[in-house]
């Protein structure tokens, strides 16, 4: 079976790529060539039906909630409310994380996501990988080779569209970091995992050492394969440092390996970034990448702000995106915290999707403005019922306005008669009317 990285080479346009073409207002040849290029993937396994959707140049960008439970906190039907209310307030696609408290609940989590949830779904299956390990062999970094690739067929057949697999993360790297610590070492989870066995076992990173064979999965299923940045910085102190750019190197080498291979790949970027080297890292992929669509991790300018990171990642957000960042992970409030609840993801949602738009805004003009056009109509007309349903988030916005009984004034409590819209609007009617007269 053809892979739609293989088709898009042959020349053949299938009806995905019509249908993104349409989403995003541009010639599907356009769409087909990004793709043959690698620029561009549409994230959709061939197990499933979902609605599709492109990333990479060109593209608007778009964004993914991560939701899933812990070992602490799991509420399956609960996880499954939080992957739609990501999709009700604008996630492109959805990740599962799940970590817990069984293996079973994991397999529950993602089983109901799958079926019930349209957008492109996500994993990273070294999570399940490591349960496993933990409830059969007694620690985390018990797995073998046998279990992080039948894992990944495992997921694969259900039908995940992307596996987030830390491939990058080699020997060569973890031993350089026994030597030299970083401020925060390593906190990709699928990371530490990795390098936690690699440590223990003296061995060579399976996913990396196997890779031919993880490719042969990819395209039997035709996921999308996202390189995992398992040395991403924790905090602002270690950005762009030596282990994070050579695991960047490392992974520029397995890009070009699946497109040999006919498998959509894209890459994932930082973490924690000082605002004023957000576009330095994006451009270094970019080149060592030839282009690959860049996923990102905020990312976070500081590291001061718990409880307002998704305020932090929404401006690393928009900074990565204008310089060149295809995809915007969210980051909720309570990172560095808690398991997000309900609203956090919601919260979490809004502020990464208003940033993704006003990078749109920025670059592409008219084909992401059409919505700030119809708001600034309302505006200008006092039409609140149309601010209302054009706002991000209509309920929101419908409790502030009328919180000041604000329900029988064509004003709000912000400026009552002082309004400058009905002012001028008042003295341009008035003007009219001796003008008929």
């Amino acid at each position: 079976m053809s892979t739609l990285l293989k088709h898009a080479r042959d020349g053949k346009i299938t009806k995905d790529m019509e249908i993104v073409a349409q989403k995003e207002q541009v010639d599907v040849e356009f769409i087909r060539k990004g793709i043959a290029q690698g620029r561009i993937i549409i994230p959709k396994s061939n197990q499933r039906i979902t609605d599709p959707i492109g990333i990479g140049e060109g593209l608007l960008v778009k964004i993914n909630a991560n939701i899933g439970s812990s070992k602490k906190v799991c509420n399956i039907q609960g996880e499954l409310e939080k992957a739609k209310i990501a999709v009700k307030y604008g996630a492109d696609t959805v990740m599962d994380l799940s970590t817990g408290v069984t293996e079973e609940d994991v397999k529950q989590i993602r089983r109901k996501i799958l079926e019930e949830v349209k957008v492109p779904i996500g994993t990273v299956p070294i999570y399940q990988s490591a349960l496993r390990s933990l409830e059969r062999k007694g620690a985390i970094i018990n797995f073998d080779e046998d279990d992080l690739f039948g894992v990944v067929e495992e997921q694969a057949k259900e039908g995940v569209d992307f596996f987030t697999i830390h491939v990058g993360v080699t020997k060569s790297i973890v031993d350089y970091l026994k030597d030299h610590p970083r401020t925060m070492g390593v906190v990709s989870r699928g990371g530490t995992f990795l390098a936690a066995w690699i440590l223990e076992n003296g061995l060579e990173n399976p996913f990396n050492k196997n890779y031919d064979y993880l490719l042969e999965l990819a395209k039997e299923f035709d996921f999308t394969l996202s390189l995992g940045d398992g040395m991403r910085p924790g905090c602002i102190f270690d950005s762009t440092d030596y282990a994070q750019i050579q695991e960047l190197i490392e992974i520029s080498k397995l890009v070009k390996r699946a497109w040999q291979k006919n498998v959509q790949v894209m890459v994932e970027g930082p973490g924690h970034i000082p605002a004023n080297e957000i576009e330095r890292n994006i451009k270094i992929m970019k080149s060592l990448c030839e282009g690959a669509p860049f996923y990102v991790l905020g990312p976070l300018v500081t590291d001061i702000a718990p409880g307002y990171d998704h305020l932090v990642s929404a401006i690393g957000g928009v900074m990565a995106g204008l310089a060149g960042a295809d995809y915007l992970c969210y980051v909720t409030p309570s990172e560095h915290l808690a398991l997000p609840n309900k609203e956090e993801v919601k919260q979490g949602v809004i502020a990464s999707k208003i940033a993704a738009h006003a990078v749109n805004i920025a670059k592409y003009g008219k084909r992401a403005s059409n919505w700030d056009y119809k708001m600034d109509i309302a505006r200008k007309n006092l039409d609140w019922d149309e601010m209302i349903n054009q706002s991000i988030d209509p309920e929101l916005s419908r409790k502030v306005h009328y919180r000041n009984g604000n329900i029988e004034d064509d004003v709000c409590s912000m400026c009552g008669e002082f309004c400058a819209i009905k002012i001028l609007k008042d003295a341009l009617d008035k003007n009219k009317s001796k003008t008929l007269l």
